[in-house]
């Protein structure tokens, strides 16, 4: 059974460096720690690629995204102000950064 699965992604074109990442958790029956148990390999891929960052895209209204991003180490540095949802409802995002450390060796 998939529980969820995350990707590094370079569509829309993202400044050099950079990758977006986006995490998908079943959410019935719902596993708790799937995006924590992930994170480290997307990670290594990330060093693997030589990125300097990986970006997520947050709605402002989606509240365990943002606490999740936050607890993986991601820092603020933008906001999307009123960014229009399918049905036009405006809502923000907040970008998000995690600084990839790369090893001596690469």
């Amino acid at each position: 059974m998939l529980v969820g699965f995350q990707s590094l992604s370079s569509y829309g074109d993202p400044p050099r460096g950079y990758a977006d990442i986006a995490t998908f958790a079943r959410l019935t029956p719902k596993f708790p720690g799937v995006g924590r148990a992930l994170f480290p390999a997307t990670r290594a891929a990330a060093e693997e690629l030589g990125l300097e960052f990986i970006n997520a895209t947050i709605r402002a209204d989606n509240v365990s995204g943002l606490a999740y991003y936050a607890k993986m180490g991601f820092e603020p540095y933008d906001r999307l102000v009123q960014v229009p949802l399918l049905d036009g409802t405006p809502v923000d995002r907040i970008k998000r950064r995690f600084k990839v450390s790369v090893s001596p060796h690469t």
